[in-house]
């Protein structure tokens, strides 16, 4: 994927807009604690994913959900006043998945966590299953030609 300068500072500007409105334009109860993550442009500015996190229950997830969408055209009119630019790219709210793999990558290093200590705790106690140094020594080899 080819990474456009103009869309990239066109997704940084439209972040900072859609953030600025849900924080103080955007008056809906149904809006809970909100935080836009990221914003996606497309490469010829038609289309921005804009990916969100809601702090809350899945209740608080999908209200917040349905009051995106009923503003969506607000600050699609709103975004496009600041921007400035011919043709406003049509908005798309995504909830951003951030808090279920972090949960997900947490209990996966517990797990691994708890296997290393259990395979510590048996290596603690474990011993050479034939002799401790395998090897021939030079030393003995000696000592036999010296009695001879």
């Amino acid at each position: 994927m080819v990474d456009h300068p103009r869309a990239r500072k066109m997704g940084e500007r439209i972040h900072q807009i859609v953030a600025q409105m849900l924080d103080t334009r955007i008056k809906d109860p149904r809006l809970g604690f909100v935080t836009v993550t990221d914003v996606r442009v497309t490469g010829d500015l038609q289309h921005a994913s804009v990916f969100y996190t809601v702090f809350g229950d899945e209740t608080a997830r999908a209200e917040s959900a349905a009051a995106l969408a009923s503003a969506t055209g607000i600050i699609r009119s709103e975004v496009g006043k600041q921007t400035g630019i011919r043709l406003t790219p049509t908005l798309e709210f995504i909830a951003d998945a951030i808090p279920e793999t972090a949960a997900h990558l947490e209990s996966a290093l517990r797990e691994a966590a708890a296997r290393d200590a259990e395979v510590a705790a048996l290596a603690s106690g474990a011993q050479f299953a034939g002799e401790s140094d395998p090897y021939r020594h030079p030393v003995e080899d000696d000592e036999d030609e010296s009695e001879g």
